[in-house]
């Protein structure tokens, strides 16, 4: 199987690449010219920020013997596909697109290291800045991602090729780990109006405050208890239109600056909202949070309604016609309730505690899981259990396919470097 993966190196790298536009800053050293390709310069500094950037993510140490080396080819292969990519006048990259990659791009990196703030300190530039700065090397590294996929992405394979790719390395090819086929009915546990009336009574007096004159930050410090804010006195800093609940989004849009909304019911409870301020598509609200308390007899009554339902399969009834009747889950209620037919490697742990001692065709009892902000109540149908076993043609005929077009993919791949080698100047001054 070896051979398969160093075959597969040069395409991953390629297409991670983009990635590393926002790769870690380097200390400060005497910088110079390490490889020339056509027109186009690899400094020593951009090569070590590569080479840090593939060891953060792969895990490795930055000075594993041979790894500049494969970088560095890597780093060549990405220019000599820009180049030509800029011969081709029908790859276009849009301004939009560009500043959506670097949005998407600086948002992961800020997940990685915890903070807007850490972010800014690791760069030692403002994250404004970093949008100026790496505008263009994005739009380059997205030019060669089209330019891939232009070439590579309908590969495929005929039946013949794929027979012949499974007796080459059949002995080589890895266990396929259990797989399961699951499906689920989620149920939300109604909060009595009663209820209701309490929080938002609670809320409205809290409003009243701060529309009498109360500090805003004080009071969200005070009775928020939205965690992820209270600290920052509700703060939840800027954020694009699409990534807020629609409830609470539609009022902090409709707000003009400083402006406080009336109480604003959502998925996660009742919010008070100010609008800090606003520009074109980005809001940067705050607010306070008062969350619906859990309710012992709506509780109850979600439970025996489940276990009711795995009653009626027992009986006779068909499981997915009752997800797609009674489900809470909108993803999965219109497909039956289906979570994936999937690999155990592939499932949430705290799912699979669920069905681990299920047989086939086994329902469980309900149980208790938060999914995503949304807490309820679960009943996990198991309906296949296929055991770890070696990949065959017969029951694994697709993934072998998919690694087969995988393997001719790479094969195309490296044919083709070859060939922008062969006409495209380049020479390593490393």
């Amino acid at each position: 199987m070896s051979r398969i993966h160093n075959i597969h190196y040069g395409l991953t790298v390629a297409l991670s690449t983009i990635c590393s536009v926002l790769a870690l800053a380097q200390p400060e050293v005497v910088d110079r010219v390490v490889a020339v390709v056509g027109k186009e310069a690899i400094l020593l500094s951009d090569l070590n920020a590569q080479i840090e950037f593939y060891a953060f993510n792969n895990r490795i140490d930055p000075e594993t013997p041979g790894l500049q080396e494969q970088v560095l080819d890597a780093m060549i292969n990405e220019k000599l596909m820009l180049a030509r990519a800029l011969e081709d006048t029908t790859i276009v990259v849009t301004e939009d697109e560009v500043t959506n990659h670097l949005d998407v791009l600086i948002a992961q990196r800020v997940q990685q290291v915890g903070s807007e703030k850490r972010l800014e300190e690791l760069y030692r530039m403002p994250i404004s800045r970093m949008k100026r700065e790496f505008r263009d090397e994005t739009r380059k590294q997205l030019s060669v991602q089209y330019l891939q996929q232009t070439k590579f992405t309908n590969v495929q394979v005929s039946r013949r090729e794929v027979e012949e790719f499974y007796n080459t390395f059949k002995d080589s090819l890895p266990e396929v780990p259990e797989e399961l086929e699951l499906y689920h009915i989620f149920k939300i546990p109604k909060v009595s109006d009663e209820a209701k009336k309490e929080v938002r009574a609670r809320a409205q007096l809290i409003l009243d405050s701060i529309r009498a004159g109360g500090d805003f930050a004080e009071f969200a410090h005070r009775y928020s208890e939205d965690a992820g804010s209270v600290a920052s006195g509700g703060d939840i800093g800027s954020v694009r239109r699409g990534q807020l609940v629609k409830e609470f989004e539609e009022v902090a849009f409709s707000l003009k600056e400083n402006e406080v909304s009336s109480v604003v019911e959502t998925s996660f409870g009742f919010h008070i909202i100010q609008l800090l301020e606003r520009h074109g598509d980005v809001v940067h609200p705050r607010h306070i949070l008062f969350k619906l308390g859990h309710d012992k007899r709506t509780d109850d009554s979600t439970i025996a309604f489940l276990k009711r339902l795995k009653d009626s399969v027992a009986q006779g009834g068909d499981f997915q016609q009752l997800a797609k009747r009674h489900s809470d889950d909108t993803e999965s209620s219109p497909i039956g309730g289906f979570l994936g037919k999937l690999t155990i490697d592939r499932f949430d742990k705290s799912l699979l505690n669920i069905v681990k001692d299920l047989i086939q065709g086994e329902i469980s009892s309900p149980v208790e899981i938060t999914q995503g902000t949304t807490r309820g109540y679960q009943i996990v149908y198991l309906k296949r259990r296929v055991q770890a076993h070696q990949m065959n043609m017969t029951d694994d005929w697709n993934r072998i396919e998919l690694l087969a077009a995988n393997y001719k993919r790479n094969l195309e791949y490296l044919k083709w470097i070859q060939e922008l080698r062969e006409e495209i100047y380049w020479e390593i001054r490393l």
